[in-house]
């Protein structure tokens, strides 16, 4: 809120020919718009990059044995990997199935 009257008074600074704050009037845009992206990028994208090298990083170091959760919600007990891409999961009992590394979404 500081900012939108900071803004304003220096507009009507330069609608009355106020020499002072008129060089402020004339970049306020810019300004704003500047803020505006550093508010987005601190607020919004940079957690989600580091949320997702986390997520990376745990499905680098997924071991056999370790209990999962798919993104389908499917719990179950990692067996172990056909290559490099696809995971074996064993669900209940003897029921194995295969997924793709990327569908893993947590650790239990």
């Amino acid at each position: 809120m500081l900012q939108l009257t900071t803004i304003a008074y220096a507009a009507q600074e330069g609608a009355q020919g106020g020499s002072g704050m008129q060089a402020f009037g004339n970049y306020s845009f810019l300004i704003l718009m500047v803020l505006t992206i550093a508010i987005f990028y601190f607020l919004l994208i940079k957690p989600q990059k580091k949320k997702e090298k986390d997520r990376q990083d745990m499905i680098a170091a997924l071991k056999k044995g370790d209990r999962v959760v798919t993104a389908g919600g499917m719990y179950g007990i990692i067996e172990g990997f056909k290559d490099d891409n696809t995971v074996i999961v064993k669900i209940s009992g003897n029921t194995k199935v295969e997924f793709i590394k990327s569908a893993i979404q947590n650790k239990v």
